[in-house]
């Protein structure tokens, strides 16, 4: 019988866990998230964040700025929390609107503050890191480390597994893959310019789908029995559906994530645990 992985659960436990570390800290870990524009998915993910941070005993601040801010203004606002000492982590939500060079804007957030491990010295720490990990104190981009927790939950060992991971994405795609390396797993990364995808996929142990396309993952292309994780989010109609058809290949798969409700709510889970390491290690 397929296993439903429980990513709702399983981010409560962390996120209950972060909330008994903080109860016993004198100077709680302090988070800002800046938005920027009026995008209405970006208001709801700024949203859930603000309510675990306060679920969870931090400060934090929401720093609202208008779409048509000029890039040197919100440099500006981002070197201010850099000096800030009550933040301890600083996440700039993404898309940007137009004209405001994203790559720009993280390099501008303090590696130190980096809650989201987008900066490239954290990036280039995760390309380094060798076998034998601990997670648990490790600064991670905050979706692919929630993955490696939804696997580790099914109890199956990483070690030798083939993976697969289709999309290549500095987000997930790219830092998922180092993880997992780190892991002993052998990888295979696929993307848009892979000729046979269905014949990589079948082969895979465990199936990691992020690429934005609705329902692209059909049960002929995964191997039974394999752990499959939906990154995916895309709204169709009025629903919200993964990169997995997971109707499908629930019934083939030996362990499958939800959407809503597999990878989401982890993400949010290891932004707090980014950012309470942040706060231990100031």
């Amino acid at each position: 019988m397929t296993q439903i992985i429980d990513g709702k659960g399983i981010a409560k436990q962390i996120r209950e866990g972060i909330k008994n570390k903080v109860s016993g800290m004198k100077e709680k870990p302090g988070l800002a998230v800046v938005i920027v524009g009026e995008d209405p998915a970006s208001k709801v993910y700024v949203s859930h964040k603000e309510k675990a941070c306060e679920r969870a005993g931090f400060y934090s601040r929401k720093i609202e700025l208008p779409a048509s801010i000029s890039e040197d203004d919100l440099l500006k606002e981002i070197r201010t929390l850099n000096n800030d000492d009550k933040i301890h982590g600083i996440l700039v939500q993404l898309p940007l609107p137009k004209g405001l060079d994203e790559k720009k804007v993280i390099k501008t957030i303090s590696a130190e503050k980096d809650s989201d491990c987008f900066h490239a010295a954290n990036v280039g720490k995760i390309s380094l890191l060798e076998r034998g990990y601990d997670l648990d104190k490790l600064l991670a981009p905050c979706t692919p480390k929630g993955i490696v927790r939804l696997i580790e939950s099914t109890g199956v060992d990483i070690e030798g597994k083939h993976v697969v991971v289709v999309g290549r994405s500095n987000l997930v795609g790219k830092p998922i893959a180092l993880l997992l390396l780190a892991k002993s797993a052998t990888i295979t990364i696929c993307h848009s310019r892979t000729k046979d995808l269905a014949a990589e996929t079948s082969g895979a142990d465990i199936l990691i789908a992020a690429v934005g396309r609705p329902k692209m993952i059909t049960k002929e292309m995964v191997k039974k029995g394999a752990i499959v994780i939906d990154v995916g989010i895309n709204r169709v109609g009025k629903k919200l559906v993964g990169d997995v058809d997971y109707e499908n290949v629930k019934d083939v798969a030996g362990c499958i994530t939800p959407v809503p409700g597999g990878v989401g709510p982890m993400t949010i889970a290891c932004l707090l645990e980014n950012t309470l390491l942040l706060a231990n290690k100031k």
